[in-house]
């Protein structure tokens, strides 16, 4: 297709991955291709490039078939690619829109070529394996592939793996994280799932990567898929972190009086030590709430307590629910989730007006949601003498339209309507269960079941209703109008960054003024918080 022209592949155990260039066209750390091969070698490397940087950098002169060489280019020539280079760079610093659509067209010319000189069945055959190549049980490893079968299916992820420059946001000064050899390892596996030519994959390597940064996993024995995923996007987050130095924030009390300014500021203190493409994606905000219910004292509205009230806003990366035995929806188990809850006994709460110990109120709720919103059932419990159970309870969970406006109790951000792209089986009891996996695939919008190795078409029918959803994976939908009046949806990252707060979640752009109006009048902006980090 003439839109990938002029890239090149470098070959990773029997698959050709993405490569990024630098703006001169050639490709980080590597010579420019076509030199010491035939033509039909040249052919084949210049084909993924645009794929890993074209709506990231400026367009490397004489790329395009029939485009002057370099010693023919003109001022003119030079003009227009700064030009095309600044309006790219803005790009970058707002949203990964135009990742999406150059992943999908790069995927297409990536089977096309890979099958160089076969017919187009072959061709066909190859782009039919994209995110529906099973992952090989290496012993009792079914928790981690039904997890990353979950991620794979994550299509913004992916589309970062796969055609963002990921490698130039490696954090190699953090010592929380791998520094990029946890996300390297995610984008192999990533690149076999959507790019392999065989119908599964063994993966070793990735296990190797995460038992370094989580011992935890080591061996063979079974884990929990939730604990996998928490601890392999953390890991992620890490090594992608945008902030090289995190400096110290001191937590602010607040009292409940300015709630939507309060969390714009936590949101904004969380971002001075914390930017990446999993806070981009997965990341929201809880509004946490204590009150003081000392019994000693009554307040003027006839209960007890001194009055004082503590709000904190928290981000998280995940919602895990409670259920119990009168949860039948989703719907349900949020509501518990949302419930006050009375601390005392053991469970006092510290009231600073009091200077005691005392019984408390607790009360969490949704403030802020993110892009892409993770939902954990709490199947497994502990009894009183530490017995592990699992609640088999059906639980009944939307695939389209899932609004959440009602229980969201901020004001500001998008309308928090989701859509179900995946979910996370557990099948079977404490001692003996097995996980698989559904996902929608992004090219045919067709369920598929994946049991490990095995991947087979799935029935929507049998989905939104059954004792073994674990993990539930749903994008956020936007509609957007184009200026010929159509409608379309669309999951829309922004990247989140400390001085383009009309990218907040709070905000957008049209808000903007708001976080003049709640920001301190001393606030500055701290050091490293450059443009479009």
């Amino acid at each position: 297709m003439g839109n990938c022209i002029a890239g090149k592949r470098r070959t990773h155990g029997g698959y050709d991955a993405f490569m990024p260039t630098n703006v001169n066209g050639e490709a980080d750390g590597q010579r420019l291709p076509g030199r010491g091969m035939g033509k039909k070698g040249r052919g084949t490397l210049q084909s993924m490039i645009r794929v890993g940087s074209l709506v990231f950098k400026a367009e490397p002169f004489g790329t395009h078939a029939g485009s002057r060489s370099p010693d023919e280019t003109t001022q003119g020539d030079i003009d227009n690619a700064t030009e095309k280079r600044t309006k790219l760079e803005q790009h970058k610093a707002s949203t990964y829109d135009h990742v999406h659509q150059i992943v999908n067209i790069g995927i297409e010319c990536y089977h096309r070529n890979s099958s160089s000189g076969k017919d187009e069945c072959a061709t066909e055959n190859a782009k039919q394996l994209s995110g529906k190549v099973g992952l090989i049980n290496m012993g009792n490893t079914c928790f981690m592939n039904s997890s990353l079968q979950c991620l794979s299916n994550t299509i913004p992820l992916t589309d970062y793996f796969l055609g963002y420059d990921y490698r130039s946001e490696i954090n190699h000064e953090n010592f929380l994280g791998t520094r990029g050899a946890l996300s390297t390892s995610f984008a192999e596996l990533i690149k076999h799932l959507w790019l392999g030519s065989e119908r599964c994959y063994r993966p070793e390597d990735f296990k190797t990567k995460l038992e370094q940064f989580a011992p935890q996993f080591r061996g063979y024995e079974q884990q929990d898929a939730h604990e996998l995923l928490a601890f392999l996007l953390d890991g992620i987050h890490e090594d992608l972190n945008r902030v090289k130095k995190r400096p110290y924030i001191e937590e602010k009390d607040c009292d409940g009086t300015n709630d939507e300014g309060d969390s714009i500021l936590a949101w904004s203190n969380y971002l001075l030590r914390n930017r990446s493409i999993i806070v981009d994606m997965f990341q929201g905000q809880l509004r946490n709430t204590m009150t003081c219910r000392n019994r000693a004292k009554v307040s003027t509205d006839g209960t007890f307590g001194c009055g004082h009230c503590n709000v904190k806003f928290d981000p998280f990366m995940y919602l895990s629910l409670p259920i119990s035995s009168n949860c039948r929806t989703l719907d349900d188990c949020l509501q518990l989730y949302c419930e006050e809850e009375l601390l005392d006994g053991d469970e006092k709460w510290y009231c600073p007006k009091c200077e005691s110990h005392v019984e408390a109120t607790k009360k969490i709720d949704l403030w802020m949601l993110p892009p892409i919103l993770i939902i954990h059932l709490k199947r497994f419990k502990f009894s009183s003498t530490g017995q592990r159970s699992k609640i088999d309870t059906p639980i009944g969970y939307s695939l389209n339209d899932w609004d959440l406006s009602n229980l969201k109790k901020s004001s500001g951000g998008s309308y928090p309507l989701y859509e179900l792209y995946a979910v996370s089986h557990h099948r079977g009891n404490v001692g003996f269960g097995h996980y698989t996996a559904h996902a929608k695939n992004r090219f045919d919008g067709k369920w598929y079941d994946f049991n490990d190795s095995h991947v087979i078409d799935a029935f929507k029918e049998n989905l939104g209703y059954d004792p073994s959803a674990y993990c539930l994976f749903y994008n956020r939908v936007e509609r957007i109008s184009n200026a010929n009046g159509d409608v379309r949806t669309n999951t829309i990252i922004r990247r989140q960054s400390t001085n383009r707060p009309e990218l907040w979640p709070h905000l957008q752009r049209s808000k903007v003024n708001e976080w003049k109006s709640v920001r301190s009048d001393n606030f500055v902006w701290k050091e490293g918080d450059d443009q479009g980090s």
